[in-house]
């Protein structure tokens, strides 16, 4: 497992030089506007908690690499409560017709957020533990990314607005650890579990998929953003 572990650090790097994060680290622009692409991340966000409770937890625990699923499951299934209240302090919490936000959230520009759940939830449906594991694994990898980004820009906020956000903000980035892994004695145990060729083999074809996706929806974020810059034109303030 050790060599999965691996290879996902691997593609957390490469994934932290997309260049979402280039535009979020960019205090040129107002720390509102780099900000601007949550309501096109919000299908992801509002759904996460649910894949948690219906995909990844399964009780009983079947065995010991499911028991720490559970316990991860219960940490990060409610953090989209924490997002809903920070769509009010970035100015984006806009007042739509129950059409318009259906319209919005199903439409083509947000195509790919939408199409990261339907994946997750296709893989995780019927993962074994070592693959549900691997999924959270990915999915904690990218989040620690987004999150040491969004949790700055969060900061820059709070100094602009004296709004304290909770979704992007240190207190999240500090569960977002980038690993399902707590304590040492769970790495140790998870480190040494044994695959074999077979599993190795679907493991890490797993992880480059995951990535593709995470690739794929983070891109369609900033392209979201960069095609909704009214935020910018409105507001003069910035911070530089």
């Amino acid at each position: 497992m050790k060599e999965i572990l691996a290879l996902i650090e691997k593609r957390k790097q490469e994934f932290a030089q997309l260049p979402l994060f280039e535009y979020m680290r960019d205090k040129s622009i107002d720390p509102r506007q780099r900000l601007s692409w949550a309501p096109c991340a919000a299908p992801f966000i509002m759904n996460f908690g649910e894949l948690n409770k219906y995909c990844f937890r399964e009780e009983p625990a079947s065995n010991p690499i499911q028991a720490i699923i559970n316990k991860h499951t219960y940490e990060d299934d409610h953090h989209w409560l924490w997002f809903l209240e920070d769509l009010e302090k970035l100015e984006l919490d806009k007042t739509l017709k129950f059409s318009d936000a259906l319209r919005l959230l199903w439409s083509e520009e947000i195509k790919n957020t939408r199409w990261l759940n339907y994946e997750l939830y296709r893989y995780a449906f019927t993962a074994t533990p070592i693959q549900k594991l691997i999924i959270i694994e990915v999915t904690e990898a990218t989040g620690n990314i987004m999150f040491s980004y969004a949790a700055e820009v969060g900061r820059e906020i709070k100094e602009l607005t004296q709004k304290e956000c909770r979704y992007f903000a240190d207190s999240h980035l500090s569960v977002e650890t980038g690993h399902i892994i707590g304590s040492s004695d769970t790495k140790q145990f998870i480190d040494i579990i044994e695959l074999s060729e077979e599993t190795r083999q679907e493991a890490w074809e797993l992880v480059e998929k995951l990535f593709e996706c995470f690739g794929k929806f983070v891109n369609g974020l900033l392209l979201y953003t960069k095609s909704h810059k009214n935020f910018q034109e409105k507001h003069s303030l910035s911070l530089v």
